[in-house]
C-alpha cells in the first residue's frame, strides 16, 4: 500500500463526493457470464484490491502475495490482473481510515458487512463507491441468483446496492471449543451445560496442569461466551426492548455483574491467563495450537484446520464443539452475525473496469469456482503447512461464497461429516440476537467512546470491564459505569435509538426472539 507523509483531513475527503444518483433496485437475472450484445474483454482486466490479512499465516508470512502461484492461477481463470494490497489484521481499522484520509483508494475495497462500518470512514455516504444495481443485472447474474436478499440488504443504502457481500447461510457462526482429550483425562463424562458446570470443568483442567483452562484474549474477543450466557453482549447489534424503551443489553446491571463475576472468578482462581487483556490474536492462536489451552471460542468452520495444526504439536489432542454455557434463561451462545460477513466495494473512479471486476466476482459463485477452490488441494490436509495453504485458497482467495460452512468439503471426509452435524444440531439452537440500527446511529459516530462495534464493547465500558476482572474496581460499580457511559454520549445514543425504533428507520431485528417486535 502506498503511504503518504501528510494526511489529508478526513472531513475534506468526505466532502468530495455525494451519494450516487437513483437506480432501479430490482433483482432480475440473466443467464450466462456475458450478456447478449456485449463485447468480451480484449485483455485481462487490471485492478487493484485491498484485502485484510485476517491473521492467516500463509498471507502474513508471504514475501510477495501478488506473485503467489494461486493468485496467478486465479487471474488466469478470471481474465484479470490483480494488484493486491494487504491490510494488516492487527491494525485494520486504523490502516483503512488512513487509506481514505489520504485518498489512496484501490479499485476494489474489502470491508466488513454493511455500509456504515467504522473502517469505511463515511466513504459510502460521501459517494466514493459505485452504485451497483444496474451493473449487477448487466454483468453479474450469478451473484444476483446465488446471494440471498438478506445479504444484499446488508450492503444497501436507501435501496441502492454498494457492495458485493460474502454471505452467511447461518447467523450462528461462533461456538465453544474444548479439548476432548483433556475432558477424558479429567474424567468428565458429560458435557457441561450451565455456567457452574463449565467452571467445574475449567477447575478440573487446572488440576491437570493446563496452563490456560479458558483461553482469554484482548477486548474479550473470542473470549466472551459467558456474556452470552447472561445475554449482556455489549455490541452493536445487541439492543433490546425493555418496557417501552430501547436500550443496550449491558444496561441490565444484574446480569452484567453476574457475567463479570464469572470472569473475575476465573482470574482469581487462575483459570484464565493473568495477562488476558493484552493477548493479541496471534498469541491467542499460537498458545492454543501449542496445547496450552483447554477451552476457547472460534468460528465453527475452522475446527478441522485448527485440530490438524494442534496435532502437529500434541499428537493425542482432540477438539470438539459443545453447546455453549447457558444462563438463567436456559439459553446461550455467541452473538448472531449479520447475513453478510465481508463485502467488496468498487471505487467510482474504476467505472471503466466495472464489467471485468463484476465478472471476476460473478465467477466466484459458480460450480466451477467451488470445485477449484474447494477440491484442488487435499480436502483433508495432513500438515500445518497444507492447512495454511488450503485456508488461503478456499478461505482467502474465494472472496464471495457462503462463509458459514462449505458443505462440499465437509461431506468429503468422515471428520467433515461430524463437523457438519454440529452445524445441523448445535449451531441452530444457540446464539443471541438483538436490535441493530443501519445506518449506524449518528450519535455513535459523534461519540466514539460510547459506541460499540460488532464484537467490541464501547471503550468507556471496556476499560471498566477489565479493571473489574482484575479487581481494581468493584463489580458493584457497574451502575456507575452506565452513568459514565450516558454522560459520554450514551444519553444521545439512547435518544436516537428510541426515535429511530419508534419511526421504524433503519431498524434490523436479528434473531427469532426479537422478530415479534416487527
Amino acid at each position: 500500500m502506498k503511504k503518504k507523509l501528510v494526511l489529508v483531513p478526513l472531513t475534506l475527503m468526505l466532502a468530495m463526493g455525494s451519494v450516487i444518483g437513483c437506480s432501479s433496485g430490482g433483482k432480475e437475472t440473466t443467464t450466462g457470464n456475458t450478456p447478449q450484445g456485449s463485447e468480451a474483454p480484449k485483455g485481462p482486466t487490471a485492478f487493484s484490491i485491498s484485502l485484510r490479512t485476517l491473521a492467516f499465516d500463509y498471507v502474513e508470512k508471504h514475501s510477495n502475495i501478488n506473485e503467489d502461484k494461486w493468485v496467478k492461477e486465479l487471474e488466469k481463470k478470471t481474465n484479470t490482473d490483480m494488484t493486491i494490497r494487504l491490510v494488516p489484521h492487527a491494525d485494520y481499522e486504523q490502516k483503512m481510515i488512513q487509506m481514505f484520509a489520504t485518498n489512496d483508494i484501490p479499485d476494489v475495497v474489502q470491508a466488513g458487512a454493511g455500509t456504515n462500518g467504522k473502517e469505511l470512514a463515511g466513504s459510502v455516504q460521501a459517494g466514493v463507491f459505485l452504485e451497483l444495481n444496474d451493473l449487477l443485472k448487466q454483468y453479474a447474474p450469478n451473484l444476483l441468483k446465488v446471494i440471498p436478499q438478506e445479504a444484499w440488504d446488508e450492503v444497501s443504502l436507501n435501496g441502492k446496492i454498494y457492495a458485493i457481500p460474502e454471505f452467511l447461510s447461518s447467523n450462528s457462526r461462533r461456538s465453544t471449543w474444548v479439548r476432548a482429550d483433556l475432558m477424558e483425562k479429567a474424567g468428565i463424562k458429560q458435557d457441561p451445560k450451565t455456567v457452574d458446570e463449565y467452571m467445574e470443568m475449567l477447575r478440573a483442567f487446572k488440576k491437570l496442569g493446563v496452563e490456560n483452562p479458558f483461553m482469554g484474549r484482548e477486548q474479550f474477543k473470542y473470549a466472551d461466551i459467558f456474556f452470552g450466557a447472561y445475554d449482556v453482549y455489549p455490541y452493536l447489534s445487541q439492543f433490546e426492548k425493555v418496557g417501552d424503551n430501547i436500550q443496550p443489553k449491558f444496561m441490565d446491571s444484574e446480569n452484567m455483574m453476574k457475567a463479570l463475576g464469572v470472569y473475575k472468578t476465573m482470574y482469581d482462581e487462575g483459570l484464565i491467563n493473568k495477562e488476558f487483556a493484552t493477548i493479541n490474536p496471534t498469541n491467542f492462536k499460537n498458545t492454543i495450537l501449542a496445547g496450552k489451552a483447554g477451552m476457547w471460542e472460534m468460528n465453527t468452520q475452522e475446527l478441522l484446520q485448527w485440530e490438524t495444526q494442534l496435532k502437529a504439536n500434541v499428537p493425542d489432542a482432540k477438539i470438539k464443539i459443545i453447546a455453549s454455557p447457558v444462563g438463567p434463561d436456559g439459553k446461550g451462545g455467541g452473538y448472531l452475525y449479520a447475513s453478510a460477513a465481508r463485502s467488496y466495494f468498487i471505487n467510482k473512479n474504476a467505472k471503466d473496469k466495472a464489467e471485468g471486476i463484476l465478472k471476476f466476482f460473478d465467477w466466484m459463485v459458480t460450480q466451477e469456482a467451488d470445485k477449484w477452490f474447494d477440491t484442488t488441494l487435499p480436502v483433508e490436509p495432513k500438515t500445518p503447512e497444507e492447512v495454511s495453504e488450503q485456508r488461503f485458497l478456499s478461505g482467502f482467495l474465494h472472496m464471495v461464497k457462503d462463509d458459514a460452512y462449505r458443505k462440499e468439503i465437509l461431506n468429503a471426509t468422515p471428520a467433515g461429516k461430524e463437523l457438519l452435524k454440529v452445524f445441523e444440531t448445535i449451531q441452530p439452537k444457540e446464539g443471541r440476537g438483538g436490535i441493530e440500527f443501519d445506518p449506524r446511529l449518528e450519535a455513535m459516530q459523534k461519540n466514539p467512546d460510547a459506541a460499540p462495534l460488532s464484537d467490541t464493547p464501547p471503550p468507556v465500558l471496556l476499560t471498566a470491564m477489565v479493571k473489574m476482572v482484575y479487581g481494581k474496581e468493584p463489580i458493584s460499580n457497574w451502575p456507575k459505569v452506565i452513568d459514565e457511559w450516558k454522560s459520554k454520549g450514551g444519553n444521545d445514543i439512547l435518544k436516537e435509538a428510541n426515535e429511530r425504533f419508534k419511526n421504524k428507520q433503519g431498524v434490523k431485528l436479528r434473531g427469532t426472539e426479537v422478530q415479534s417486535l416487527k
